[in-house]
């Protein structure tokens, strides 16, 4: 399938919405129009009948408003893209979307396999292909950043999707090779890392790439998972070769449950601001993974919240309400597959996100 998300194409998707849900659903992110849910494909089994209910999801997702899709390649191993593809041939078949419309995302640097990790990868990159790894590119038996690693899980990724171009790469959880090599190594493997995925956006394969992280930037410095996003931009520079760079994304945590993106963790100047500030300042948008926290939100929302996001309400739509309000996300993401759930969320749609002076009295209220 050619083509990639395009201004034109997200505009035209949310005018054709405009209809069924509030202007202030979709939010300019980069060039692109991205509504302010998006999906997820993380949970699931390895089966086909999870495979027909990602799909279905997906299918109702998209013509229900949402057309921000995330994945990874270790999802389900490697059928959670599997079925993205197939639910985007679905949907452009059948005239639903077209692909310029469609913000397709996926993740790198996690091994996609599911039993013995270590044997794969030897099997794989090092006893197969002369992809010049070694066995010390492998963190933790799980993660490697070494770019030819991540070259050829991006072409995996294309293939698994049946897509000639993806809107967004992400280094799946980086911070997972700091408890494995200094900082340093780290440095230098990030930097490669980010050449490949510049030289892949040369090759039109994707169009931006970012970092989708879980401790990297809601942490303090003090912590050993913690990265300064402005470190990142510098090396995303420099692979650049000092021109401008493509890292224009970051992916966190930040639920009722997990608030730290508001916190100040990163440095910037001779001030500490939140992770929001700090990416606003270097044109790096956010999206918000793990919106309603797994659905252990449920029945844990205090009174005070309950009211304040909508009493009528469920809980997992007022945990996800609180998500999409947060002022500098630029999107929420929240996994879908049972029909029942993806109705749920769908109907949050037909209400606008809170503005910004009732966000911060729930801010208030949240103490």
């Amino acid at each position: 399938m050619q083509g990639h998300a395009t201004s034109e194409g997200t505009n035209r998707y949310s005018e054709r919405l405009c209809a069924g849900v509030p202007a202030e659903h979709f939010r300019k992110v980069s060039d692109l129009s991205i509504g302010s849910i998006g999906i997820g494909t993380y949970l699931g089994q390895d089966d086909d009948e999870t495979d027909a209910l990602v799909i279905d999801a997906l299918v109702a997702a998209v013509r229900g408003g949402v057309n921000l899709i995330d994945t990874a390649i270790n999802y389900r191993f490697e059928r959670a893209e599997c079925a993205v593809g197939e639910a985007l041939r679905r949907l452009v078949d059948s005239g639903a979307a077209a692909r310029d419309e469609l913000v397709v995302c996926t993740k790198g640097g996690y091994l996609p396999c599911r039993d013995d990790p270590a044997a794969w990868f030897e099997r794989e990159y090092i006893k197969g292909k002369d992809f010049g790894i070694k066995k010390s590119d492998l963190a933790g038996g799980i993660h490697c950043l070494h770019p030819a690693y991540i070259y050829d899980q991006l072409e995996r990724s294309l293939a698994n999707m049946g897509i000639e171009s993806l809107d967004v790469y992400y280094l799946h959880n980086p911070e997972a090779q700091l408890g494995a090599v200094s900082a340093p190594v780290f440095r230098d493997r990030l930097q490669k890392a980010f050449e490949v995925l510049e030289a892949a956006v040369s090759q039109s394969k994707i169009s931006y790439y970012g970092l989708a992280t879980w401790n990297a930037f809601r942490t303090g410095k003090a912590d050993p998972g913690h990265l300064e996003l402005a470190d990142c931009k510098t090396l995303a520079r420099e692979a650049a070769g000092g021109r401008e760079d493509h890292l224009r994304f970051v992916q966190l945590p930040f639920n009722l449950a997990m608030p730290e993106a508001l916190l100040a963790t990163q440095q910037s100047g001779d001030e500490q601001v939140p992770i929001i500030e700090a990416a606003r300042q270097m044109g790096i948008d956010v999206v918000a993974s793990a919106s309603i926290y797994q659905a252990q939100l449920t029945g844990k929302i205090p009174a005070l919240l309950v009211k304040a996001l909508g009493k009528d309400l469920s809980d997992a739509q007022r945990a996800l309400q609180f998500t999409r309000s947060a002022p500098g996300f630029a999107c929420a993401l929240v996994g879908m597959k049972q029909p029942g759930h993806v109705a749920e969320n769908l109907a949050l749609l037909t209400r606008p996100p809170l503005d910004s002076q009732a966000y911060l009295e729930i801010l208030k209220g949240a103490g």
